[in-house]
């Protein structure tokens, strides 16, 4: 009998959600404990050998017995788990990442940046010096970018132009106040730009010009189940900005996100010298492993971000770490590798 990982538990504990009423208090704890279960950081089999599986996240008494069969306790034999639907398929759990990074010590003693993160600025839930703090004094990066969102989007209190040039100003005073703490960490202005369907910008392309790191991203029309090719085309060969943001726009558990012929969108990617990211915040995981394969193939540059709107979802790095080492992906080809005046070099280049 072969052990079942968190990850098909996670799918099982859906599934067994489908069947139980909706609102019912054990349709409530079995989907709890699906998304609960992407997070324990060790795998369950492994924990009840000698400990208790109610130590997991959202595990009771109850949820401990059906877990406890299914993972081949005398009370029952476990259910052959089914492939996941497209809305939770390519999820890494925090066991499979702690895994690999464990395998690969080297990735995170080279990497050098995070670049996407929230403030205040827009829908961030801590300022930029916050930020940038944990950055400097937790993470030891050398350098991030702060990347708050465009005016096209209101539901996440997108800066317009004049916002955008008050927080340049911040970023210019941080960097000072860093410099002179001795810190070994540099501010990069950036912005999370909005995109249209037809892959335009929503910001004033002269405002663009200060800042130095330009992600794009579609936030709309996100679940069009047709193909989305010519779109991700169209925003390609936009020149205003340098990373295509959570390209697919997907969310476990909510949103499958858009389709493409991903070797021919990649490729363009390459074309235009445009990096494609992995947006490391665990519910989007967006970049998966299966399509940054093929983003490897194409040649494309590759951008992750942790998407953090608060210093503890900085984090989240592993995730995007770790799905790049699954995939193949040369460190030479990430953004996040690069010392602060190769990763400005390229930024020039490409606006």
């Amino acid at each position: 009998m072969g052990s079942l990982t968190n990850g098909q538990l996670a799918e099982l504990l859906a599934k067994a959600a489908e069947d139980e009423p909706s609102g019912t208090n054990r349709h409530r704890a079995l989907l709890r404990a699906s998304r609960a279960a992407l997070f324990w950081p060790e795998e369950a089999d492994v924990v009840r050998q000698d400990r208790p599986l109610t130590e997991l996240r959202a595990v009771g008494p109850w949820l401990s017995g059906v877990i406890g069969a299914w993972l081949g306790s005398p009370d029952g034999e476990p259910p052959d788990p089914a492939p996941p639907p497209e809305v939770r398929r390519g999820f890494l759990t925090l066991a499979e990442v702690r895994a690999t990074l464990a395998e690969h010590r080297e990735w995170r003693a080279a990497l050098q940046a995070d670049l996407q993160m929230h403030t205040t600025y827009s829908d961030g839930k801590a300022s930029l010096r916050e930020m940038a703090g944990t950055c400097a004094e937790v993470h030891g990066y050398r350098q991030i970018a702060v990347t708050d969102h465009s005016k096209g989007l209101p539901i996440a209190h997108g800066m317009d132009e004049a916002r955008l040039a008050v927080q340049g100003e911040e970023v210019r005073v941080v960097n000072a106040e860093l410099e002179a703490q001795g810190a070994n960490l540099y501010v990069l202005h950036g912005l999370e730009m909005n995109l249209s369907p037809e892959g335009q910008g929503d910001m004033d392309p002269v405002a663009l010009r200060s800042l130095d790191l330009v992600l794009g991203a579609f936030h709309s029309k996100l679940r069009l189940p047709d193909d989305q090719t010519e779109r991700y085309l169209a925003a390609l060969r936009n020149p205003t900005f340098h990373v295509l943001a959570h390209p697919r726009g997907r969310r476990w558990g909510a949103r499958a996100g858009l389709s493409a012929d991903w070797p021919t969108v990649f490729e363009e990617a390459a074309a235009q010298g445009k990096a494609l990211e992995i947006d490391a915040y665990p519910d989007r995981q967006d970049l998966d492993v299966e399509l940054l394969q093929l983003a490897r193939e194409a040649g494309a540059w590759i951008s992750i971000g942790t998407d953090a709107h608060h210093p503890r979802e900085l984090e989240s790095m592993e995730f995007g770490l770790a799905a790049a080492i699954r995939a193949g992906i040369p460190r030479e080809r990430i953004l996040n590798f690069l010392p602060l005046e190769e990763l400005l070099g390229w930024a020039g280049t490409q606006s």
